[in-house]
């Protein structure tokens, strides 16, 4: 995999203070969902500042799209143009007296002609799922809205990379979904995220690869059922395991369940228990899980039928653009965020779903899907409507 950001033996100190980064050595692969775990005071804050040229190590050096990064002020506007960096504190990002001038504010500063401004905003506003709120103050909005201003502002600058220091922060855990769908939905995008967090439950069920960091150094790297399932590991950086993987150890050491390999979420999980008690699980006779694209032609036009029945069917929407789909066209919605789990877990339990989306997360959508099925050795029929 081709890496969009390296970091090679990167040290760092503040001023009369010790050293806060111990010889960092990783890579972010490109297109690549990574999440930089550790308690506070890790470093991870520092090492995503480094990113995008904010903070220069003392010593090693960092490398975006394998160049290493200069630090004069035309070669850190050519890298704030690549990596895109989006605080944990979004007050402390967004500050003009309108939602468009905040999110104008970078494209403008990088010269761009004021109709791709005018362009440009307008479509990281769509994005986010903000299209109508260019005219109000950011200072009256709600934690989530002020966080997917702060997203649009740096989308709208176009970067390769998308860097979050704590996403989920200060948010209530609906709306902390609904930004780690967000995310997901860029990186089916092409974009790669990476983000810091001391939330091992998003970490666990969200990443491709984990970096766990305490005080300054790296501890270990991998995918995020290697790092959880290290307990050695968990212990010296301060970390308990997730919840699922913690119970399904328990359930282990009783002799309950016998499998090796930890679930990643819910489903999985629920699923060893049903092969537990009846020796395996139903192939058939599972609900449908129907697939609309938003984008397409006809709009949600013929979803009446299928929503019109007498037998429920449970609607879930992902991505901004499914979402003002279905609030302007008055559909109601079950599901806003963990769409997919949400709708195989129905289906499973012989109810019918669908599902509104658009873009790449359509292939993604029957990718997960197709790939619950190959595993769990379910018959789950897809249809697109």
């Amino acid at each position: 995999m081709t890496a969009a950001i390296e970091f090679q033996d990167v040290h760092f100190a503040y001023p009369d203070r010790p050293e806060s980064l111990k010889g960092i050595d990783i890579t972010i692969g490109r297109g690549s969902k990574v999440a930089l775990v550790g308690p506070n005071g890790a470093g991870k804050t520092t090492l995503l500042l480094m990113c995008n040229g904010m903070l220069r190590p003392t010593k090693g050096r960092v490398l975006v799209s394998g160049r290493p990064v200069a630090y004069d002020t035309r070669s850190l506007r050519e890298v704030r143009k690549s990596v895109g960096l989006v605080f944990q504190n979004s007050d402390a990002q967004i500050f003009a007296p309108t939602v468009w001038q905040d999110v104008a504010f970078g494209p403008a500063n990088l010269g761009m002609p004021q109709e791709t401004v005018k362009k440009v905003v307008a479509d990281a506003l769509h994005y986010v799922g903000l299209s109508g709120y260019e005219k109000r103050p950011p200072h009256h909005l709600s934690g989530g809205e002020k966080k997917r201003v702060a997203i649009a502002g740096v989308l709208a600058m176009d970067p390769e990379v998308l860097v979050f220091d704590e996403p989920t922060s200060s948010l209530d855990p609906a709306t902390s979904e609904e930004v780690m769908d967000l995310l997901d939905e860029m990186n089916h995008g092409g974009r790669t995220i990476l983000l810091s967090t001391h939330d091992v439950e998003l970490a666990y069920r969200w990443a491709d690869e984990v970096v766990l960091m305490e005080d300054g150094a790296v501890l270990r790297t991998g995918t995020p059922e290697e790092i959880f399932a290290d307990r050695t590991v968990l212990a010296r950086a301060r970390l308990k395991p997730p919840a699922v993987l913690d119970l399904f150890r328990e359930l282990r050491d009783r002799g309950v369940l016998t499998d090796t390999a930890p679930p990643k979420n819910a489903l999985a999980f629920t699923d060893l228990v049903e092969r537990r008690i009846r020796g395996g699980v139903r192939r058939n006779g599972h609900g449908t899980i129907c697939l609309r694209d938003v984008a397409g032609p006809d709009g949600t036009a013929a979803l009446a039928c299928l929503l019109g029945g007498s037998a429920k069917v449970w609607v879930g929407a992902m991505g901004t653009r499914a979402k003002k789909v279905a609030r302007d066209e008055g559909i109601a919605v079950d599901f806003t965020y963990g769409v997919i789990d949400k709708c195989l877990l129905r289906a499973v339990n012989g109810e019918d779903s669908l599902i509104l989306t658009s873009g790449g997360m359509i292939a993604h959508t029957v990718e997960r899907i197709d790939e619950y099925a190959r595993t769990s050795g379910r018959e789950i029929v897809v249809r697109q409507v």
